[in-house]
């Protein structure tokens, strides 16, 4: 037997229209996300550098040892060139783009979720509110790229150790993010009228409140995941990424580690470029989603 549904001031059903009115919130979202050529060709562009990472041995070899084409440019054997070891630079950024990918996707949903639970979890019970808000600023007021370093260094390089330590310093920003909104969420009658409906607080989060913070965190997530590309290609650029596993950070650290990133234009380029993509790519994504769920859009 289901619980009758609570009545608003208006005598409508509680449930019944939020669900509706999230759902049609959400097919005006993506109408006008269409609209904006920036964010499809940013999507498009995401999704590329997935299929490239899912079809990494299907593309290219894995990166030999050596080879006997030393410092080439360009060219039609070599589309990236070649290394000061004669290994293919174009090999090394599809395989690269293998284990960047995975970084951003695996560092980016171990901060969301943790950070997202922190947010929701102080919003909803307040005397725990202080708390966090404190920690987070703290958080935030570190020097994360010297922590970062120093973490990297003392664990020992992997990519274990990578993902771990970008998503240590990622996860308050998301819990900022998610927070502020997650405040105004339990501020609506609709919540008050929840809790008299159950005492269970995870119903209410999971059921309520989640669910109107899950915008906030999809911007988190992509904004999350071009943070951890960076991070992660500046720890490998370092000498603390990854030493047996191909990364995009790790081929400007060859190039530099032989002297040849002035000679060889080539090894800085490929590797950046596909950097700038992902980057800017996750960036103009998170700009065209909020402007289509701007309510401006959704009156149209």
């Amino acid at each position: 037997m289901t619980a009758p549904l609570l009545p608003t001031a208006e005598g409508a059903p509680l449930t019944e229209p939020a669900a509706v009115g999230s759902e049609r919130a959400s097919a005006h979202t993506w109408r006008a996300f269409r609209r904006d050529p920036l964010g499809m060709i940013s999507l498009g562009l995401l999704l590329l550098l997935v299929v490239v990472a899912l079809a990494a041995p299907l593309i290219a070899p894995y990166p030999a040892s050596y080879g006997p084409d030393v410092l080439r440019p360009p060219a039609a054997g070599h589309w990236f060139g070649t290394d000061a070891l004669g290994r293919d630079v174009f090999s090394e950024v599809i395989w690269g783009t293998q284990q960047s990918v995975l970084v951003a996707v695996a560092a980016s949903v171990i901060a969301i979720i943790f950070g997202t639970i922190i947010a929701v979890i102080g919003a909803y019970f307040r005397r725990l509110d202080g708390i966090i808000s404190v920690i987070v600023d703290m958080t935030l007021s570190l020097p994360v790229l010297p922590l970062m370093i120093l973490i990297a260094a003392l664990v020992g390089p992997s990519t274990t150790t990578i993902i771990l330590v970008v998503a240590a310093f990622s996860w308050p920003e998301v819990t900022r993010l998610v927070r502020s909104q997650a405040l105004t969420v339990v501020g609506l009658p609709y919540v008050d009228a929840a809790r008299l409906m159950t005492t269970s607080p995870v119903w209410i989060i999971t059921r309520h409140l989640l669910p109107a913070v899950t915008p906030v965190v999809v911007v988190s997530v992509v904004v999350t995941a071009s943070r951890a590309v960076l991070s992660a290609a500046g720890l490998a650029f370092l000498g603390l990424g990854d030493p047996t596993t191909w990364s995009w950070g790790r081929i400007l650290y060859e190039a530099q580690q032989a002297g040849a990133m002035v000679s060889a234009w080539w090894l800085t380029l490929f590797p950046s470029i596909a950097i700038l993509i992902l980057v800017l790519s996750a960036t103009l994504l998170s700009i065209a989603y909020n402007d289509a769920r701007n309510p401006r859009h959704l009156k149209r």
